[in-house]
């Protein structure tokens, strides 16, 4: 745990290479993922680096892998896994055959580059020719519909009534032969030609059904109703040969008179892409038959050859699909090795020189690894890695974490990645977080579902590891150990509340009872419970958590909320005052002196003087033996049957009888009562104030007194009361000025010096106008500087002194929603099952279905999502606040595994 309290140490590393063996260095170390490479070359652009070619390599082979993985997806096709990261990175860098082991940087893409243009060209081709063939195949498709369509109209609708445009240009050299023979025969011929004259001319073709109601509502305008327009669907949907969806397609027949019209019409089928196509005379029975065997043979035919087609294009994708995952890790590694090499710097000829970030643990594993990258080349000049000499640039953080570790530092790299060697919030969240979501979530019931979904995610850990996971799932599984440990406390506050789904369990037999309980009409409303045994005793307290007959009590809400409410405070308080504490190791660790002397100690004094002692009474109050002390100023008759109790000698008290010279009683302690006396005057304790220490107090009344009025004590818990409040209370008050004034004005006396050591250097290296500028500019700065840090310091006092007050406040959410769980639960309990167990069986079903859905979708779904991000805000918020810089630079190593982990999680 103390290696996640504290980033990992950092070293500022320089790597000089030989250009020959930096692929292969850097390919080893990719493996390895413990250095981080600064960028060497910031004023080049990305156009202007060393091996930009490669990575415009890469980028083309990344394309051309997407074009596959995309005609892979045309035919549902799976792209197959290519196995573990591990395995792949262990494996030895193989395309498709086993004679490319070995290869270099620049053979392997060269390699590559072949065999996927290769598949690339063929796809193409096989793309560009199923087009094709679709095309013509569709065109066979509408060719044979239109026929079939136009035939059956014209035989069973309109026999002889038009000529179709194929025929225009033959019925007008008719025409004209009919004309020359007009001397001949002119009856004969005249009744011809107003024959012809009242035929119409027609329009087929084909338009799709999404456009239908506007084709025909642009032709009627274009025309203004001088047209006769008929449809009919065709059965079958068509395949789109650019984008292969299907579609649903209308044959149309549009008659009309005129050639402008027709014009028109050309003109609009055009525009609606409607492809229009010819047919012969219709009363010409065996030319149509004749047609429709012609294109019924070449629609078959083409049939064959698209499904051929279709056929390779399917066996080329399933070959392609089987290694397109592991063509495009082998691209993303060179990609990644190419990209690191642009960051180096040919400062002598042959010689690459790099910067970054190494975990000091690795340096030794790094070092060899280069050395023996260079010894497997044979080359003369050896690689060099070294510690570069101080002051370095801000190290970057990171932690090493494990399955469990890895959602809580995630959840805090959300809010900000620790600053280097800070300390680590997610160690305190590991524990904090679930319990915080435990007492808010606090149910046996719906904790033990959470919990056993957690488990389940944890026995398929394994299985989830290796698949892909969706972005909902994915989550899910990397927060499996959150999720079971969230269940645990959920389970574990649920017995502390006594509270599973709203019931109260009798487990370990109640130390309360119920007057009349033992008869059959039972207990009457009103009615007292009383102890099974002795107050105080072993007996009396049941052993874990809440009596569940509190649950049955009319004032169990009251009891509940108080408990409740104290306890959030409890706890907030605790996690507010450990985060101060976290404040003080910080500042003791980077030996910042001011810090723990004028920020970290009046934030103690602060947070302790008010704050803990209100922990502190909460705690007084409760182990205090109340019934003692109220005993101690109560009168009895010292011969009546409350005399003698021993809940007065518990707390070394002793019984003492008076004279009862008034006949009002005595006190325990032997003060005679008159009948007149107040709490004071019968108390024997003598604390002051007007219970004198034997009335237990308002709390809320006790804290705020403290402040507004701290001369009294209304409730007193023990002596001097008054006298110690009044100190914490000046503790509080002068920690303040401390904590706004003290940091600033060190500070300010150590720019002085500073200021002052720098004119002695100057005055001694320089002459006098060299010191007057000096001194003017550094006053100026000094001035700047230390107006921002009063103004950074009166923030942070402000911020500290209000945010205790306001976030303590803000700890009451665990009792709010631990409320509103317990009384959603009791709700849904008593109006879906409870009324409807006293009705029937069929209603007493439907109500547990009711029961059922409300209970999932809100309290196991809704409630759970409320609770963790309320136990997330406290946590960011109120916790961190006190000490968590959150301005870290997150370490990103040069990693194989990291850059094929995510190329992973984005393609599923």
């Amino acid at each position: 745990m103390t290696r996640w309290f504290r980033s990992e140490e950092m070293e500022y590393v320089s790597l000089i290479v030989n250009e020959d063996a930096a692929h292969q260095c850097l390919s080893d170390l990719g493996k390895l993922g413990v250095i981080q490479f600064t960028d060497l070359n910031p004023d080049l652009t990305p156009f202007q680096r060393r091996y930009v070619s490669y990575v415009k390599r890469c980028d083309e082979l990344e394309r051309k892998l997407r074009f596959f993985a995309n005609e892979c997806d045309r035919f549902d096709l799976t792209i197959d896994n290519a196995g573990t990261v591990d395995a792949f990175l262990n494996a030895p860098p193989v395309i498709s055959s086993p004679t490319n082991n070995g290869e270099s940087g620049a053979q392997l893409l060269e390699s590559l580059e072949v065999e996927l243009e290769q598949y690339e060209s063929q796809l193409k081709d096989l793309n560009s020719f199923s087009e094709k063939l679709t095309n013509e195949y569709n065109e066979k498709v509408e060719l044979q519909e239109v026929l079939e369509k136009a035939q059956k109209f014209f035989l069973s609708d309109a026999p002889r009534l038009a000529v179709s445009e194929l025929t225009t240009q033959t019925t007008a050299a008719a025409r004209q032969d009919r004309e020359i023979n007009l001397l001949n025969d002119p009856e004969s011929d005249e009744s011809l030609v107003r024959d012809m004259d009242m035929r119409f001319s027609s329009i087929t073709g084909v338009v799709a059904s999404e456009e239908k109601a506007r084709f025909e509502r642009m032709i009627f305008r274009a025309t203004r109703g001088n047209c006769y327009i008929r449809f009919a669907s065709i059965d079958e949907p068509i395949t789109d040969p650019e984008t292969g969806e299907l579609m649903e397609k209308h044959v149309f027949i549009v008659f009309y008179k005129s050639a402008s019209i027709e014009t028109k019409i050309k003109k609009i089928c055009d525009a609606f892409s409607a492809h229009r196509y010819s047919l012969p005379d219709m009363d010409d029975a065996p030319a149509v038959d004749r047609m429709l065997t012609e294109n019924a043979q070449e629609l078959a035919d083409s049939r064959i050859v698209l499904h051929k087609n279709q056929d390779t294009r399917f066996r080329l994708c399933q070959k392609l699909a089987a290694h397109t995952e592991r063509w495009t890790w082998i691209v993303l590694r060179e990609k990644a090795i190419y990209h690191n090499l642009n960051m180096f710097k040919a400062d002598v000829s042959g010689m690459l020189r790099g910067e970054g970030w190494i975990l000091s643990q690795q340096r030794d594993e790094a070092r060899m690894t280069v050395t023996k990258a260079h010894a497997n080349m044979d080359l003369s000049m050896a690689s060099l890695l070294e510690v570069m000499p101080l002051p370095w640039p801000t190290p970057p953080t990171h932690f090493t974490t494990n399955k469990f570790t890895y959602a809580y530092q995630e959840f805090v790299n959300t809010y900000g990645i620790p600053r280097y060697r800070e300390a680590n919030p997610a160690l305190f969240t590991a524990a904090t977080f679930p319990f915080l979501f435990g007492v808010m979530y606090g149910d046996i019931g719906h904790g033990l579902f959470l919990f056993v979904v957690g488990l389940l995610l944890i026995f398929n850990e394994e299985k989830n590891d290796n698949a892909r996971l969706g972005e909902m799932m994915g989550g899910l599984h990397a927060a499996r150990y959150m999720l079971a440990m969230m269940g645990f406390f959920a389970v574990y506050a649920g017995f502390l509340y006594n509270d599973c789904f709203s019931l109260g369990l009798d487990i370990f037999g109640r130390t309360w009872k119920w007057e009349n309980e033992d008869t059959d009409d039972g207990p009457d409303d009103g009615s007292e419970a009383y102890q099974l045994s002795d107050y105080g005793s072993d007996d009396s307290v049941y052993p874990f958590g809440l009596d569940p007959t509190w649950h049955v009590a009319e004032n169990e809400l009251l009891f509940f909320n108080s408990f409740k409410m104290k306890l959030s405070v409890i706890l907030g308080i605790f996690q507010m005052f450990l985060g101060t504490c976290l404040k003080g190791l910080n500042a003791i660790y980077f030996d910042q002196k001011l810090d723990f002397y004028y920020e970290f100690l009046p934030m103690v004094a602060f947070a302790g003087s008010l704050f803990v002692y209100m922990v502190v009474l909460i705690f007084m109050k409760w182990c205090i033996n109340w019934n003692s002390r109220m005993l101690d100023a109560t009168c009895l008759d010292p011969d009546g049957e409350g005399w003698g109790s021993s809940d007065y000698e518990e707390n070394g008290g002793v019984w003492v009888v008076c004279n009862n010279q008034y006949g009002e009683g005595c006190t325990p302690w032997g003060y005679t009562c008159t009948g007149d006396d107040d709490t004071v005057a019968k108390c024997s304790l003598d604390f002051g104030g007007d219970g004198d220490g034997c009335q237990p107090p308002n709390l809320i009344t006790t804290l705020i007194n403290i402040a507004l009025d701290p001369t009294t004590v209304e409730e007193p818990m023990y002596d001097n009361q008054v006298t110690y409040q009044n100190i914490l209370l000046l503790v509080a008050v002068f920690s303040v000025p401390i904590l706004l004034l003290a940091k600033p004005y060190f500070l300010k006396k150590q720019m002085e010096e500073a200021e002052v050591r720098r004119s002695q250097e100057v005055q001694v290296h320089g002459d006098e106008e060299e010191v007057a500028h000096a001194t003017g500019d550094h006053h100026g700065d000094e001035e700047h500087g230390a107006g921002e840090i009063i103004i950074h310091q009166a923030i942070e006092t402000i911020e500290f002194v209000l945010g205790m007050v306001s976030n303590t406040a803000s700890y009451l959410r665990l009792w709010a929603l631990s409320l509103a769980h317990s009384e959603l639960a009791t709700v849904f309990w008593e109006k879906a099952m409870v009324e409807t167990l006293n009705m029937n069986f069929f209603m007493a079903f439907f109500g547990y279905g009711i029961f059922a859905g409300v209970t999932f979708g809100v309290l196991l779904m809704m409630d759970v999502l409320e609770c963790f991000l309320h136990a997330l805000r406290l946590h960011w918020v109120e916790f961190q606040n006190k000490f968590f810089k959150a301005d870290g630079v997150r370490f990103t190593p040069f990693s194989f595994r990291d850059v094929l982990n995510e190329a992973a999680s984005g393609s599923s």
